[in-house]
């Protein structure tokens, strides 16, 4: 899998459990192996620039997706392949949305990958049936993955 993560941040990311859900939404969300992704973890002041500069919104924000080749979802015939682009994560504020949810750090950022991944395909949540087809592909894959029903994403601006 072409799947990079970064960890620009004092923060303890598990990098080996990011790799590992990786292969289980590329698997499931029918990605081609050889497609490129980034997952980078960076602190709230770069999160912070990167929301103002992308989204003219002021403060950190948990997760923002930069789509590279606009992949949109493949099949198992045919599966998405190319760039797919960045996750970028902050930590920080997984981990305060994690203790407001009641659940570890380590299950918000399986919650931020995916969310993130599934916009880089394609999915959002401006409008009611979007929101409810993205948010059940990703409550879906999170179950399989985390073995119990996913934690809520609390932070929609992603």
């Amino acid at each position: 899998m072409a799947i990079e993560v970064l960890n620009e941040t004092a923060f303890d990311v598990d990098i080996q459990r990011v790799m590992t859900l990786g292969k289980h939404l590329y698997t499931n969300l029918h990605i081609h192996p050889a497609s490129e992704l980034a997952v980078v973890f960076v602190d709230n002041d770069a999160m912070s620039q990167l929301h103002q500069d992308w989204m003219g919104l002021d403060g950190p924000t948990d997760v923002m997706s930069f789509p590279m080749d606009e992949l949109r979802p493949g099949t198992q015939q045919q599966p998405a392949q190319g760039l797919l682009g960045d996750i970028v994560i902050s930590p920080e504020v997984a981990a305060e949305h994690a203790a407001r949810g009641g659940h570890n750090v380590a299950d918000e950022v399986a919650l931020l990958v995916t969310h993130g991944l599934l916009h880089l395909l394609g999915y959002d949540h401006d409008d009611p049936e979007e929101k409810d087809e993205m948010f059940s592909l990703q409550n879906r894959l999170l179950q399989e993955f985390l073995g119990y029903a996913p934690p809520e994403l609390q932070d929609e601006e992603a």
